[in-house]
Formats: structure tokens, C-alpha cells, sequence
């Protein structure tokens, strides 16, 4: 197990044709421990920085992703399986070997100044996590949010990282024209458990308290409690709602844990190495909230609203722990009604090249992916 990354294994992306695992053939013995992975990144200049999405159980059409891959080594990130595009591994190359769109403000202010656009509000950190640790030094969410700030568009944002609060002096002043709202994901209170499955995002005290200053400062603030595991967080439930509420939240989701393409393998090889006393029972949970397939039971269902909440006794009781909370808690607010009437295109004119990047890291262009949520 590396120190301080979430996934143990480096499955091969579902297009490559060859895989390769170490062998212990016995003759070398070495129980130290590994040598960390640093951390890679290259900078990618995108085509386009809005992806679009018409997934029915998503509550926006579009988003923007600063990066590919997280730092942050979420072991249930959904997004792990959008690494195989790049021809890298789901596993720990999603969590150290990352892409940064130098280019994401130049390239927003091209698409929102396009004649045929239409005001609605975008989500940021819809599959990566914006405010990753390198977003310290990238600040490309910051320039995109000036962007938008500028234009008066209304976003979302959804993190688990105190980095948000650098940017309250942009966030304030649009809430205050109901131009913005952040969620701030909590899966759990425990340490433990948290340096487990999500080791380098900002640790649960520290997400309340980024609650409260993004409440005090009149930004309105939900809580996202995504994804629940059976018989890892979700004990959890109630607990996280209630210190949330506390905080300053005034709504609250949450979706079951799906493990599409070869999170599958990921997640259960994290979970036999780090809670082999209970790997059989969640995984056998999962299977009854997702469902029979014609080939037998699964533990991913990617059909539309299904996948987001499972099926099922479990799943149902599920949904009435929840709603009795949030009912109790006051956090059953529906999401803040974002205002697009305010949009005012950006100028056109001349966009900087993609190769004007000053940064010194190797360079590539990707062509935008289709929805992730339609794929996954």
C-alpha cells in the first residue's frame, strides 16, 4: 500500500490490450515500505472546456473540469474509469499522474461569447474535484471563476476542500445576485476512515468548518454525503447531517456507491486490504441494491435514476433515513433557484493561443469526452 494514496492496485485501462501485475516469485523479500509516488502533471490544452450532459437524474447540463484525475485519491470516485481515455490506469495513475487545462478561462470565454450560447448555470467539479491540491499553484479554477464572475453566469460547485474559501471574495458578491451556490461533500467523521479512502482531501473538521465560513460569508451552502458504502459510512448518515446542519448547511443529497468499468476492481481490492473483516458483506449489499442483470447479480446499474439511489428493501430504507433527517434538521430546502437573466456575454475578440502557456510541463490536446454521466 503506497502511503497516502487511496487505490493499492494499477489495473489496465478496459481499451489497452495488454495488463500486468507483479509476481511474487519468492527470491526477493522487502517489507519496508514503498517509496511515495510523486505526484506528475502535464499541461493540456483542451478544444473546449464545457462538457455537456442530458442525463435526467443530473440537476445541470453542463460542467467544467479544471483537470483530469484528482489528487485527492478518492478510492469511490466515480470519474476513475475516464483515466482509460488517456490510455492510463484507473488505479493510482488517476490519483498521481494528472492534466491540467491550461487554457480552461481562454477557451470558456470563447464558448460563452459564441453567438448560439445559452445562459444556464455550470457546474464545476462534476468529475474532478476543482480545488485539488494543485489548483494552489495552477489556479485555473480561479481564472475560470473570474470569468464567470465577469459575465455574471451563474455555477455550482461541488468539493471537499478548504481551498473553496480562497475565493469567497468572488463567491460572495455573486450569491448575493443568486448567481452561486457550493456544496461541500463530507462521507464521513471518522479519521480513519477518511485517511483510508479519500487520504489527501481536507479532513472532516476541517469541511464543517469551510461550511460555516461559506455560510457566514452569505454564500449559500448544501451538503453532499456522496457516496454511501453499507457498512462503512453509511452508519454515518444521520451523524453527518446533523454536524453539517449545525455548520450552516441548508440542503443535503446523497447517491449509493456505483463502481462502473474497473472501479469494480479498484475499490475491491482497497477494501479487502484496508477492512478485509467486512469486504464480503458490503460488496454483497451492493449486489442487492443493484439489482439482477441477465448474467447474474452486479454491483453497478447504469440506468438513469436507479444508479444515483440502488433498488430494493436496503435502498428504501436508505431514502426514509434520509428524508426523516434532513426533515428534522431543516436541510430539506430545494437547491437555490440560480438567476440566468443577469448574463452578459464576454467581448469577442482574439482568444490566446493554446501554446501561450508559460509552464514548463509537457503538452497535449484531448478532444472533450462524451457526458460522463451517460457513459458511467
Amino acid at each position: 500500500m503506497q502511503r497516502g494514496r487511496g487505490a493499492v492496485s494499477q489495473p489496465a485501462g478496459r481499451f489497452e490490450q495488454l495488463d500486468r501485475a507483479p509476481i511474487d516469485d519468492g527470491w526477493y523479500r522487502d517489507d519496508s515500505e514503498l517509496p511515495p509516488l510523486r505526484t506528475e502533471v502535464s499541461n493540456e490544452h483542451a478544444r473546449r472546456i464545457l462538457s455537456r450532459n442530458q442525463s435526467p437524474d443530473v440537476p445541470f447540463d453542463r460542467a467544467i473540469n479544471p483537470y483530469r484525475g484528482c489528487e485527492h485519491g478518492c478510492i469511490y470516485c466515480f470519474a476513475r474509469p475516464t483515466h482509460a481515455y488517456l490510455g492510463l490506469s484507473p488505479g493510482l495513475d488517476f490519483e498521481t499522474r494528472l492534466r491540467a487545462k491550461v487554457n480552461a478561462a481562454e477557451r470558456l470565454r470563447a464558448e460563452l461569447s459564441a453567438p448560439g450560447y445559452r445562459c444556464a448555470p455550470i457546474n464545476i467539479g462534476a468529475a474532478t474535484d476543482a480545488y485539488q491540491p494543485i489548483e494552489r499553484e495552477y489556479r485555473i479554477t480561479r481564472q475560470v471563476l473570474e470569468e464567470l464572475a465577469a459575465c455574471s453566469h451563474p455555477l455550482t460547485i461541488v468539493t471537499k476542500s478548504a481551498l473553496v474559501e480562497r475565493d469567497i471574495d468572488l463567491l460572495a458578491p455573486m450569491a448575493r445576485k443568486r448567481l452561486a451556490a457550493v456544496y461541500v461533500t463530507i462521507t464521513t467523521l471518522d479519521a480513519r476512515l477518511a485517511r483510508a479512502w479519500e487520504p489527501r482531501a481536507a479532513a472532516p473538521w476541517r469541511r464543517l468548518r469551510t461550511i460555516r465560513r461559506l455560510s457566514d460569508a452569505g454564500i449559500p451552502v448544501g451538503v453532499s454525503v456522496a457516496p454511501l458504502a453499507p457498512f462503512l459510512n453509511e452508519p454515518e448518515l444521520e451523524a453527518i447531517l446533523g454536524q453539517a446542519a449545525d455548520a450552516g448547511a441548508t440542503s443535503a443529497f446523497y447517491t449509493i456507491l456505483r463502481l462502473p468499468w474497473e472501479l469494480r476492481e479498484v475499490f475491491g481490492d482497497w477494501l479487502a486490504s484496508a477492512y478485509p473483516d467486512r469486504a464480503r458483506r458490503v460488496m454483497n449489499r451492493l449486489r442487492e441494491m443493484r439489482g439482477e442483470a441477465p448474467d447474474g447479480p452486479r454491483v453497478n446499474d447504469p440506468r438513469f435514476f436507479s444508479r444515483m439511489k440502488g433498488q430494493g428493501a436496503w435502498a428504501e430504507l436508505l431514502r426514509l433515513r434520509f428524508q426523516l433527517a434532513v426533515r428534522r434538521l431543516g436541510l430539506n430546502r430545494e437547491r437555490v433557484d440560480l438567476r440566468s437573466d443577469l448574463f452578459v456575454p464576454p467581448a469577442r475578440g482574439p482568444v490566446p493561443a493554446a501554446g501561450d502557456s508559460r509552464r514548463p510541463a509537457r503538452e497535449c490536446e484531448v478532444p472533450a469526452q462524451g457526458s460522463l454521466f451517460q457513459t458511467l
